[in-house]
């Protein structure tokens, strides 16, 4: 299953930001059915957010593999 999630990650990633934006909202009402609206509507205005700054080049996105290295390097550094 991981290696299935991990296509499906690499095709998501290679998408455009308003369709990740689309995919993540989609994601987000599949796991959270019942969950209150009133915290759904702040998960999605914090995607919408952060897409936003992405598109507006605010910031920079990092490729998951560097930033799963760079998490990894600082926990083995704490360690």
């Amino acid at each position: 299953m991981a290696a299935t999630v991990e296509r499906i990650l690499e095709d998501a990633l290679s998408l455009t930001d308003d369709a990740r934006l689309l995919l993540a909202e989609r994601l987000v009402e599949s796991v959270n059915a019942s969950a209150n609206p009133e915290i759904e509507a702040r998960q999605l205005a914090e995607v919408r957010r952060r897409m936003a700054e992405v598109s507006d080049g605010r910031v920079k996105l990092v490729p998951g593999e560097a930033a799963l290295r760079e998490v990894r390097e600082a926990v083995q550094r704490a360690r």
